[in-house]
């Protein structure tokens, strides 16, 4: 019988998200944190899970006030640049290559409440490209697949295909809305500084900014209004009033001077004196919409400058703004947690346009504290047809060929996996984050219809690492990495057989003794960290250098204490780092693309990897991407080292040479990786695509398990809900199998059973395979979806199958070995990180 063991203790503070940006070709999502990370997130099409692709600690001190990702138009093919403001008036770039945040733009003194870029003109590039906007951010995007049925006569939801110039910027310009009210245009150019180019009349803070989508004129949302009051003496009431009116500015972005102004701020909650415009968005229609601090979505006429409609449905400031790449749907977004949607509809009369009239259409409400930014998206990776799909195809076919044929009728999904339904390659996606550190999407056509999607179920999970049985007290030692120290807990179980594993409260407990805690030097965040198999080493890298501990037990065994150990002098800090299986050398990924060998026992630096593509190459400068996770093998004979973008550099450490190199697999990243004990020559690893590759290292070939299996796996693994994010093996060597698994599930795969006969009509075929199976609808895949919805699973694995499923009830952090037989699961129910929040700003708690 499986026991598995949970513990719930450890300490989860995931930071809130502060901005997004879509990339130019709207295949990825960049997510900025208040503790000043970037996340780069993949779009994900279809039932497999969205990817966190990067990771890049940037400085924690200067907090991100807006991203903004862009052209850069002197590169032919333009290529696309990521850029963060702060609030302490500096610029960044953000370096995809290096995984490092670059300073263009010193502080400027003052400020940078929001970031806008002009739009590019890719007609020359790209052809049939819309454009969309969000959150002061614009890019161009052809969609072809939103808005696939008209609702109106007027077909005025219709995305086909159609082109729109706009004016040429050849090198891309940043527009910055200042605290000191100024309006600063910046020049994007191939050096690593902005160039400066103009300052708009200085007015008052300048809290928000957008270009019109010809980028002829540039809008700007300020806080002044004191200008009303002509002397002291001015009537009270009228003080009173020019205090709440702010305006809106429309600038000639060319020649900098204003050519009108809008005055906002009647209406709305109307509570406060200080009304802020958090928000701008101009649309290819015409149309301008604003959203401030009482609440009110205003959709102006950007040529006059006149109200069209005003909405002040949110009961909170309105902190964000988007548009469908239609420009026929608007959606706000703000601290009351609602995301509203709003539609362009023309009223009826002899005019052959009518009027334009934005109505409110609904709103959805799945984040429980303030959101911070919206964006739009577009799925571009390849993918697989659907199940559901081909079943519905097969069935036309045959009912085409036999009218009388019935369709078997099936139990309705539950709406956890409605996803698929509606995410598809080229169709729009919505995009929300904020305090509550969740990034949610939801579908821009049927944004009432489907569920929002929970992109991220465990936001910047505590990074763990697992021994098993540690010599320093023959007990299992668990190392727990946090922002600014690292803890070594001793793991305690009682034994207990499980025999249902959907929640902890049905497995045996493991509590865990806190034996040391290592903080960093001067509160520098730590990037990465691992411990030795035995247990007495442990290291960790900031980003200004990596260290290395040791840990003994006190005289008299009734403490530990930690020693600094030394290691060479100027090592760069570290993206990833590991021992080698007998703790005597220290495998350190730099940051400058290299791998340097450190022997632990006399300090010194031993050898230097460079990964490459050939061989010939180990000798070159570094050109590789940088390794962002390693894995080493039982024997000390292999290193797999594997850049961020998913290529893999198998190393040898006997003659201390690169082995073979493997090229991403399918175009995808991995996501988990190891070595099994029983076979020191294989190599497994996990990707971004649901897929599970078994390498012959010694070989240089793929396994032949793989070559039989990787692109027909059971549909109930393709459609693996949650992100892979890790690898457990038992500690047996005679053991063939491996628990893969997400926040949401493991699976158990044996890599000595084949796929079970009563799957093969439930498998998925390659993209490239051109015949396509009819897919059963499988009692197993059933249970499966059916326990997903009621967060248990019954799991009787002395009967197992190959690629058998466990559902989580809350969110994991970790799973790993601790004997054969034997699993520690850490979790960590949402609702107890939630607490851990600060109140949200305007939601009402009932009873108070």
């Amino acid at each position: 019988m499986f026991e598995a063991y949970w513990n719930s203790s450890l300490d989860w503070n995931p930071s809130p998200i502060v901005a997004l940006a879509t990339s130019v070709d709207q295949s990825q999502v960049a997510a900025a944190r208040e503790d000043g990370s970037v996340e780069i997130w993949l779009v994900s099409p279809g039932s497999v899970g969205w990817h966190c692709q990067l990771t890049i600690h940037g400085n924690p001190n200067s907090r991100v006030s807006s991203l903004v990702w862009c052209h850069s138009g002197s590169r032919n093919p333009p290529s696309a640049r990521l850029f963060s403001s702060s609030i302490d008036g500096s610029v960044s770039e953000w370096d995809l290559f290096d995984l490092k945040q670059k300073v263009v733009l010193g502080s400027i003194g003052v400020s940078i409440w929001q970031m806008a870029a002009a739009p590019y003109n890719e007609a020359c590039f790209i052809k049939h490209e819309l454009q969309h906007v969000g959150n002061g951010y614009l890019n161009d995007k052809s969609n072809d697949a939103e808005d696939e049925a008209s609702e109106t006569s007027e077909n005025e939801d219709d995305d086909s295909v159609e082109l729109h110039e706009v004016s040429v910027v050849e090198n891309p310009h940043l527009a910055m809305g200042c605290d000191d009210g100024c309006v600063r245009v910046y020049i994007i150019t191939n050096s690593d500084e902005l160039t400066y180019n103009k300052s708009l009349p200085r007015v008052s803070r300048v809290l928000s900014v957008t270009w019109s989508p010809d980028a002829t004129m540039i809008y700007s949302g300020t806080s002044d209004g004191h200008e009303s009051e002509t002397s002291y003496n001015f009537c009270l009431s009228i003080y009173r009033l020019s205090q709440a009116l702010r305006f809106i500015r429309c600038w000639d972005a060319k020649l900098a001077h204003e050519i009108y102004r809008i005055t906002v701020g009647l209406g709305g909650l109307g509570s406060g004196l200080e009304l802020c415009i958090w928000s701008l968005l101009a649309l290819r229609c015409g149309t301008l919409v604003s959203g401030d601090s009482n609440g009110s979505v205003q959709f102006w006429d950007s040529q006059h400058g006149t109200l069209l409609q005003a909405h002040s449905l949110h009961k909170g400031d309105v902190n964000a703004l988007a548009a469908s790449p239609s420009h026929n749907r608007v959606f706000s977004a703000g601290s009351d947690g609602q995301v509203i949607l709003y539609k362009l509809s023309r009223s009826d009369d002899n005019s052959s346009k009518g009027i334009k009239k934005w109505v409110y259409v609904s709103y959805v409400r799945v984040h429980t504290h303030d959101i911070r930014a919206l964006t739009v998206a577009v799925p571009i990776s390849q993918e697989d047809r659907l199940a559901d799909e081909r079943d519905e195809r097969i069935h036309c076919k045959e009912k085409s060929s036999d009218k009388k044929a019935k369709r078997m009728r099936r139990k309705e999904k539950p709406i956890s996996f409605s996803y698929h339904k509606w995410a598809h390659l080229g169709v729009p996606m919505l995009l929300s984050a904020g305090d509550d550190t969740k990034l949610f999407a939801y579908s821009v056509q049927e944004f009432t219809k489907f569920k929002p999607h929970d992109v991220c179920p465990a936001p910047q999970r505590v990074a763990m690492q697992l021994v098993h049985d540690a010599g320093v007290n023959e007990m299992p030692l668990l190392l727990a990495q946090a922002s600014y120290w690292l803890d070594i807990l001793c793991v305690h179980t009682k034994s207990g057989s499980v025999t249902n594993m959907g929640s902890s409260s049905h497995g045996a407990l493991a509590t865990t003794d806190l034996l040391v805690r290592v903080k960093s030097k001067a509160s520098r965040k730590i990037i990465c960290s691992t411990i030795s198999a035995s247990g007495s080493l442990f290291a960790y890298s900031d980003h200004a250098k990596p260290s290395l501990f040791e840990l003994k037990r006190a005289h008299g065994r009734s403490g530990w204490t930690v020693t600094k150990r030394q290691l060479p002098k100027k090592l760069p800090f570290a993206h990833s780092m590991v021992f080698s299986c007998d703790s005597s050398r220290l495998m350190i990924a730099a940051y400058d693309r290299r791998i340097y060998v450190v022997d632990v026992g006399s300090s010194e630096l031993v050898h230097t990897f460079t990964p490459c593509c050939e061989e010939h190459d180990e000798e070159m400068p570094p050109s590789e991407p940088p390794i962002t996770r390693m894995y080493t093998s039982s024997d000390g004979q292999w290193l797999a080292a594997i850049n961020c973008f998913g290529d893999v550099h198998i190393f040898n450490l006997e003659i201390q040479r690169q082995h073979w190199f493997i090229s991403r697999m399918d175009g995808a990243s991995v996501t988990a990786g190891g070595f099994p004990p029983q076979n020191n020559n294989v190599l497994i690893i996990a990707t971004s695509s649901n897929r599970v590759y078994a390498f012959d290292v010694e070989a240089k070939k793929l396994g032949d398990w793989s070559i039989k299996h990787t692109l027909v796996l059971p549909r109930r693994y393709q459609e693996f809900p949650g992100e892979v994010i890790g690898l457990s093996f038992p500690v047996s060597s005679s053991s063939s199998t491996v628990i893969i698994y997400s926040a949401r599930a493991m699976c158990l795969i044996d890599f000595g059973l084949p796929v079970d006969q009563e799957d093969e009509s439930d498998l998925i075929n390659s993209q490239d395979s051109v015949i396509i199976k009819k897919l059963q609808n499988s009692p197993i895949n059933g249970c499966l979806k059916r326990k997903l919805k009621e967060s248990s699973l019954d799991t009787k694995l002395s009967d197992r199958k190959n690629f058998e499923f466990c559902a989580f009830r809350d969110p994991v952090l970790f799973v790993g070995h601790l004997s054969k037989n034997s699993l520690l699961i850490i979790d960590k129910p949402w609702a107890d990180v939630v607490r851990t929040f600060s109140a949200p700003v305007h939601r009402h708690i009932f009873g108070t």
